[in-house]
């Protein structure tokens, strides 16, 4: 055992397959929860708000300390920092899997997405010091993979575990990844030091904290309370303290800021963060109505719906790789715009075979086609980005470059979910009117009216909650109203989800046009970082 750990100590490949061990934890969490949303509340007894606080910590500590979590990594060490958010995830993945009560379950949420943020940044960092420029692309095509396979394989794995065991098991999963991960990276990673020593700029912590929170908790929220007075007071407030930010850290870029502006200097850094951005909006503004479409339109079963998701994963993993390799040969910048497009193309296509009864083999085509788009997209786009720079400031570009993905995630869910919503409301209105017709003179009224309540609750209307019968109508009555109700939704979602999905193809295809302003400058050697053995 021993002359093993020898053996692979420092083998660049034996790292990467460690890093994305861990990278697959994070990303996979992002997604799998919300196919076990049903089984949590009803064994939980949660309500909508504690369900909703159960995706949303995650996602909301995770986007709020990974700047500071990536200057950390330059500080103490990628290596250390990386385990640590390891260890930590783990944990709070057990805590998640044995809560009996819904708040345990969010404080448990809450510190898993605290260990994601610690890890996250540490695997660009350290793929960074790991490999030089002109093998980084073959690299970064394993994690663009990686990134890719969990982001869509989570309704799929989520389905397979809630049916077969429960949902706890969501959670459960990743314990015994979490200590291979463990191993793994105590055996395989070196300790990855730089010679100069770095301070934390505890002032532009606080600041940066404070902006992130009141941004992400206003972008998550928002739509919940119907952009209030309070949420709006979230962006201001955001918005003023990120300008307080902007400014200390201005006055302090000779001594050890927390975001060097020097990364904003190179163009590749700041188009391609923003393109990053637009691939999330992308991504997740997809996600969003197709899998309420799936389950609710078409009445697929959890596992159904994973599966039909599951061909855009399994391309994606298969052509990351090769992308990641003809970027290092290439240029990234052609591969990432023809990806873009591509995906763009895919989600179009997805919307001309939308129906209310469409078959599972519809779908087939463009699934496969967007996993081709996203397996072009993850490699070149990091691989650009990082590619000029310095080893000693990879943990705060990657914590930016990271920062920046998970805001587009929670935009793209927020404006698709508002998008959405909007329109339900109008095309339930008008199916109700238009279909009334069909039923009784004297329920049609009250039928088009409970329509019109329903639609207040916009989202949450989902498949299972129909137009309810009167009461002390007869039976064949009350049974043609559940059916017309059902038809007014699927017709309404359908009508609705066209221009719902029109905002990421827009995003995709701007995106695509931005990377005409990367400089494809081809690979260019870096200086690895000093490597001392733990």
């Amino acid at each position: 055992m021993t002359s093993l750990i020898r053996r692979w100590h420092g083998n660049p490949w034996a790292i990467l397959i460690t890093l994305s061990l861990g990278f697959f934890m994070t990303l996979l969490d992002l997604t799998i929860v919300n196919i076990a949303v049903p089984s949590m509340s009803e064994h939980l007894d949660a309500g909508i708000d504690e369900v909703l606080w159960v995706i949303n910590g995650y996602v909301l500590i995770l986007a709020v300390m990974l700047i500071t979590t990536g200057r950390l990594g330059d500080m103490r060490g990628q290596r250390k920092m990386f385990m640590l958010g390891v260890a930590v995830f783990t944990v709070a993945s057990l805590l998640c899997g044995l809560s009996q009560e819904a708040w345990q379950l969010i404080a448990a949420r809450v510190l898993q997405g605290g260990g994601a943020a610690l890890l996250m940044p540490q695997t660009m960092a350290l793929i960074i010091a790991t490999f030089p420029a002109e093998r980084r692309g073959a690299a970064m095509g394993v994690w663009g993979s990686v990134a890719g396979l969990s982001t869509v394989a989570g309704p799929t794995l989520g389905g397979l575990l809630v049916t077969a065991f429960d949902w706890r098991w969501i959670f459960f999963v990743n314990v015994p990844i979490g200590v291979l991960v463990l191993v793994m990276a105590w055996a395989f990673i070196p300790d990855v030091r730089h010679n100069r020593q770095h301070k934390l700029d505890w002032t532009g912590v606080a600041l940066v904290t404070v902006a992130l929170f009141f941004l992400a908790f206003a972008l998550t929220e928002g739509q919940r309370y119907e952009w209030n007075g309070w949420i709006l007071a979230s962006l201001a407030l955001s918005a003023v303290v990120f300008a307080a930010f902007v400014l200390q850290q201005r006055s302090r870029q000779d001594n050890e800021p927390l975001v060097p502006f020097s990364l904003f200097r190179q163009r590749n850094f700041t188009v391609l963060s923003m393109v990053g951005l637009a691939v999330s909006i992308g991504m997740i503004g997809l996600f969003l109505p197709i899998s309420i479409y799936l389950q609710s339109v078409l009445g697929f079963s959890a596992i159904k719906a994973g599966l039909v998701l599951a061909p855009s994963s399994l391309v994606s993993m298969f052509v990351a790789p090769f992308a990641g390799k003809l970027s290092d040969k290439l240029g990234g910048r052609n591969i990432l715009i023809f990806g873009m497009t591509v995906y763009a193309v895919a989600m179009a296509w997805l919307l001309a075979v939308f129906s209310v009864d469409a078959d599972w083999t519809a779908f087939l085509g463009p699934f496969l086609v967007s996993g081709l788009g996203i397996g072009c997209v993850f490699a070149p786009m990091a691989t650009e980005a990082m590619r000029g720079v310095a080893p000693a400031q990879a943990g705060a570009a990657s914590g930016v470059n990271n920062t920046i993905r998970q805001i587009g995630s929670v935009l793209g869910g927020t404006v698709a979910g508002a998008i959405l919503q909007s329109q339900m409301a109008a095309s339930l209105a008008e199916e109700a009117q238009k279909r009334a017709g069909a039923l009784p003179e004297q329920v049609r009224q009250p039928f088009v009216a409970g329509i019109k309540d329903a639609a207040k609750g916009g989202l949450e209307i989902g498949g299972q909650r129909t137009a309810e019968a009167p009461a002390g109508v007869p039976a064949d009555v009350a049974a043609q109203i559940q059916k017309i109700g059902h038809d007014v939704f699927t017709h309404a979602f359908v009508t609705a989800v066209r221009p719902t999905m029109l905002f990421p193809i827009i995003v995709m295809l701007v995106g695509a046009a931005a990377c005409l302003l990367v400089r494809d400058s081809g690979a260019k050697s870096v200086q690895p970082a000093e490597k001392v053995a733990p």
